[in-house]
């Protein structure tokens, strides 16, 4: 027995032994150089040995060497370029030639009725992909596009479930007019925002900037356009894919109030200061100021945060199931999507259902059609509610519930203070807003001859919304005014429809003379049909809204038909001489039947230049520069700017007494004004783009000017004429900027790779006339050789410290010191001032991303610099009189003569001037998410019968760096204009899973 052991043991060692030699004799050192077609040497090219983990990466020089089995296969690979697989066949020396990856090179983007090579684009255009935009967790896609590139602003005006950002392209043009860009859904202008699309289902979004770019949209261009692709099904087997996503949603801060102790050294100080208070006797001083509940209460040593009451955590959940697929001649995509956003305000949330259907259909070789159908239905709730400002003022010094755990309807007697979480209780108060929306494009291609086609795009968008708010009899609302329970109905129908006939010719001519020309003429229709009614006394609350004729009265009652109508002509010429020089042509007719007769058509016209410098002779030796043009481009665009019938004139129904009878009459209300038109920007813009070391460093630089005249704005006239003003087309405003975006590639190797996108941007607004010789509009906070919108307000420069000081200006020790401009000793308007602007000086974001194997992980920032905000916190939350909680703030008393905030005083229901306490510096920086994700490995998918599978984890909001933040105790800068009062600014911890089969 041990002979044999003993022999086998020797056997497995020989065996070993010989398997180590044989491998030893199969190794072998392999070098080489890898080049670019040129034979530049590529640097950091990543040189792996197929279905191992050995590796390594070219040298300055291109050269490499890496050990390997002679019969093994390498796999070379660069950005920009095709990757290879190279068998070693025993050679010791192996140099390599890697190819450009000519898609990436004639990678196209949509311009409007058709698409372009980025490398044959004359206009200002960026662009988003699908996965960018799933790159940070939206509601809708025009969140995504906050930081993501240059010119476009986008601003969260609202933490409300189900509100829409504020965007803007290149900037505010318009004074009364509309600013918001035109959105274009698969060749179709879609009305409204994007909260109607599921994200996931957007292939890419494309943002047209300049004139010539946009003016192919006309009218309806000026404010740049949105052009949105949707998802299609692509030639190859059917795959399903699956993402579902569930996030838990804080609020971001808290407001910081006074707590019980806080709040009663304030109320104690402003009877003090109004000579109430007396502190020699502090016990009959307080049942001077303090109710018999608020005395009972302080007694128990009450000490309620209504926040933490009012507020709970929120969530967020998001799921979508998917099957695309297709041939060479039918190609389809089918997806279903679920959103469900509740908020952590209770009575707020936000649900949607989505169905988008695409298909494509090739009919033998001439014909080609396509049909897609995006179908929503979505129910936002609480709209209008905004229970922080109840719970905010409520003293902390109120019991919410009773001995036997009831909500007290008025925790300190006050009845102008009920309890907030009375709209917390079921049928108190209910809000609904249910949408219904069917967006459908269908489209007929047929190719006439060789590089000459015909195509027809019908569009057909319906959208009906039902509005509902009831208010019961112990609504806040309600136990504030007094009255019976309130309910009101609003409905909306909305009927569009777009028919487009293109005709497009696209041609090469020796080689080197590219022709293209297109061709439109449409129509586009929109009928709106909307009504309203409000009504008081509703004795049986349980009908809510939904049986109004049985009110005791009716309050208010309406309804409106608005139908306008747009015919149009287009022509395009885009022309490229030898891959060189470029120049496209642009002229639009559009005729509107919003204007009168002899105004209804307008013209815009537009043209931009292109030099690829990349291609001429004296680049050629360049190795470095891979692409480098130089764009120009020069034109007119329009804003329609007035709803239908505006140029008609207005009449308004006015009440009177007729023979002691109640008659009705009408009066005129909007003088008719014939000669309303389009307001004209002119714009011009001078761009570079480029890309360096082999595509590593890629970017865009554009300057740009815009002028908008023919503002739409009210003429003021004479009383005696019967009419306030009249709507004319005067005044002009400019925008003028710099925009910069790049992009690189930091590090790539076979494991690791770090990427990023970092843009930034300036826009200056200017207005430049008003018309009538105006320099400004005090009431609209309009000024000549100021931005569009303005803080115009008196400067608080501290607090009167000496009663003797104050009274120099009639003013009072402890009060507001305002900045006395010139010097007169007296505070009158001559002393109001331009504070500041909401427009930054420069915005900008950037997105990283790292890839380490099967991990990834992204973060995505932005920033503005320069702005100021107006915080409505410090002026509702200030009054510093006692009634109602107050911010914890560092006020005036004699013996803190500090100059942050005056003294509190219970003569006054505010502080004199208090609204120059609202105004701060509004820049900010945000991280605004962070994902990290793991993709499972490729030998375990195919074990799985699966392509992918990837879970991930997201951090939305999870930084702020802003002065208004850190130094004056705000929560988020984020606004348009004013920090509202509303629901809470918040953060998000998300999980995520996406499944592909």
């Amino acid at each position: 027995m041990k002979n044999t052991l003993s022999r086998a043991g020797a056997m497995l060692l020989c065996l070993l032994l010989s398997g180590t030699l044989i491998r030893a004799q199969s190794s072998m050192t392999i070098k080489g150089k890898v080049t670019a077609s040129d034979g530049t040497p590529v640097i950091g090219a990543t040189i792996a040995v197929k279905g191992q983990k050995t590796g390594t990466a070219s040298d300055i020089s291109g050269n490499y060497k890496l050990d390997a089995d002679r019969n093994s296969v390498l796999i070379v690979s660069f950005i920009g370029f095709l990757s290879q697989e190279v068998p070693v066949n025993g050679r010791g020396v192996i140099n390599i030639q890697l190819s450009p990856d000519q898609k990436k090179l004639d990678e196209v983007v949509v311009v409007g009725y058709g698409q372009q090579k980025k490398k044959d684009i004359t206009g200002a255009i960026s662009s988003l992909s699908g996965k960018s935009i799933m790159e940070v967790p939206v509601t809708n896609a025009q969140q995504a596009l906050q930081g993501r590139t240059p010119g476009i602003e986008v601003i969260n005006n609202s933490n409300k479930p189900g509100d829409e950002p504020r965007v803007r392209v290149r900037g505010t043009r318009s004074l009364s007019a509309g600013n918001d860009p035109l959105y274009v859904v698969d060749g179709i202008p879609f009305a409204g925002n994007l909260n109607d699309i599921n994200p996931q289902d957007i292939a890419s979004m494309d943002i047209l900037k300049d004139a010539s770019a946009t003016a192919i949209y006309g009218s309806r261009g000026a404010n740049g356009v949105v052009l949105v692709s949707t998802r299609k099904g692509k030639n190859g087997r059917a795959v399903v894919t699956y993402n579902g996503v569930y996030g838990s949603v804080h609020n971001l801060g808290r407001t910081d109030m006074m707590d019980s102790q806080q709040y009663l050294a304030m109320k104690r100080e402003a009877f003090r200061t109004s000579g109430i208070y007396d502190d020699s006797n502090p016990a009959a001083s307080d049942i001077k100021i303090f109710n018999s509940t608020e005395l009972a209460n302080i007694q128990k040593g009450v000490n309620t945060d209504w926040q933490s009451l009012m507020i709970s955590p929120g969530w967020q959940t998001r799921h979508s199931l998917g099957v695309s697929g297709g041939s060479d001649k039918t190609k389809y995509a089918l997806s279903g999507g679920y959103f469900k956003d509740q908020g952590v305000l209770k009575p707020q949330s936000y649900e949607r259902y989505n169905l988008h259907v695409s298909i494509d259909q090739q009919i033998g070789k001439r014909v080609h059609v396509g049909a897609s159908t995006l179908a929503t239905y979505s129910m936002r709730k609480g709209a209008t509610y905004n229970g922080m400002d109840a719970a905010l003022k409520m003293l902390p010094i109120g019991t919410p519930y009773d001995s036997t755990g009831k909500l007290v309807t008025y925790p300190t007697g006050d009845n102008q203070q009920p309890n907030p979480l009375l709209d917390y209780v079921p049928g108190n108060r209910i809000e609904n807003l249910s949408h219904i929306r069917f967006f459908n494009s269908v489209y007929g291609e047929v190719s006439i001859t060789d590089g000459l086609k015909y195509r027809l795009n019908l569009g057909g968008d319906l959208m009906q919304n039902n509005n509902g708010l009831f208010q019961g009899k112990n609504n806040t609302n309600l136990l504030i005014g007094g009255g019976d329970a309130t309910a009101k109905k609003e409905g909306q129908f909305v009927w569009a429809y777009t028919v487009e006939n293109l005709l497009t010719y696209n041609k090469i001519f020796r080689k080197k003379h590219a022709f293209n020309f297109t061709g439109l003429y449409s129509v586009q229709r929109q009928r709106e049909d909307s009504s309203t009614a409000s009504v008081r006394g509703i004795s049986i609350e349980q009908q809510q809204y939904y049986n109004l004729g049985q009110a005791a009265n009716v309050t208010a009652l309406g309804s409106q038909l608005g139908t306008w109508t747009i015919l149009s002509y287009m022509g395009r010429v885009n022309y490229g001489y030898d891959d060189r020089y470029l120049i496209t042509l642009t002229l639009r007719a559009d005729g509107s039947s919003r204007f009168a007769p002899g105004h209804k058509w307008g013209y815009f016209p537009s043209v931009a230049l292109g030099w690829n410098i990349t291609s001429e002779r004296f680049m050629q030796n360049v190795s470095f520069v891979d692409n480098l043009k130089l764009r120009g481009s020069y034109g007119k665009i329009g804003n329609t700017g007035i709803p239908p019938y505006a140029t008609q004139g207005l009449l308004s129904r006015s009440p009177y007494s007729f023979g002691n009878k109640g008659s009705i009459g009408y009066q005129p209300l909007l003088l008719h004004n014939p000669n309303l038109t389009w307001e004209t920007t002119s714009s011009t813009n001078i761009g570079v783009d480029f890309s360096f070391l082999k595509g590593r460093i890629t970017g865009t630089i554009d300057v740009y000017k815009q002028k908008t005249t023919d503002l739409l704005l009210q003429r003021f006239l004479p009383f005696s004429n019967g009419f306030d003003y009249v709507l004319e087309n005067t005044g002009v405003t400019q925008n003028k900027g710099i925009e910069i975006g790049l992009s690189g590639v930091i590090v790539e190797t076979k494991n690791f790779s770090w990427t990023m996108d970092v843009n930034a941007f300036k826009n200056s607004e200017k207005i430049l006339a008003l018309g009538e010789g105006k320099k400004q509009d005090v009431g609209n906070g309009w000024f000549v050789g100021s931005p569009t919108y303005v803080y115009y307000d008196y400067k608080k420069v501290g607090i009167w410290q000496t009663e003797a000081e104050a009274q120099v200006y009639k003013q009072h020790m402890g009060e507001i010191r305002l900045a006395d401009l010139n010097n007169d000793k007296k505070i009158d308007d001559k002393d109001r001032s331009i504070l500041g602007t909401p427009q930054p000086t420069w915005s900008g974001g950037m997105t990283q991303r790292f890839s380490y194997k099967n991990i990834d992980l992204s973060v995505v920032a932005f920033a503005r610099f320069g702005s100021t905000v107006k915080s409505d916190f410090y002026s509702t939350f200030n009054t510093l009189q006692g009634r109602y909680n107050n911010l914890d703030i560092h006020y005036f008393t004699p013996s803190n003569p500090t100059n942050d905030f005056p003294r509190p005083n219970s003569n006054q229901e505010r502080p004199n001037n208090y609204n120059t306490l609202s105004y701060f510096d509004g820049s900010y920086f945000k991280i605004r998410n962070i994902t990290l994700g793991y993709s499972m490995p490729k030998h375990m998918m195919e074990r799985w019968k699966m392509e992918a599978l990837r879970f991930s984890v997201d951090v939305k909001q999870p930084l702020i760096l802003a002065p208004y933040r850190q130094k004056y105790k705000g929560i988020d800068p984020e606004d348009v204009n004013t920090i509202a009062v509303d629901a809470p600014a918040t953060w998000m911890l998300q999980f995520g899973i996406n499944a592909t089969f």
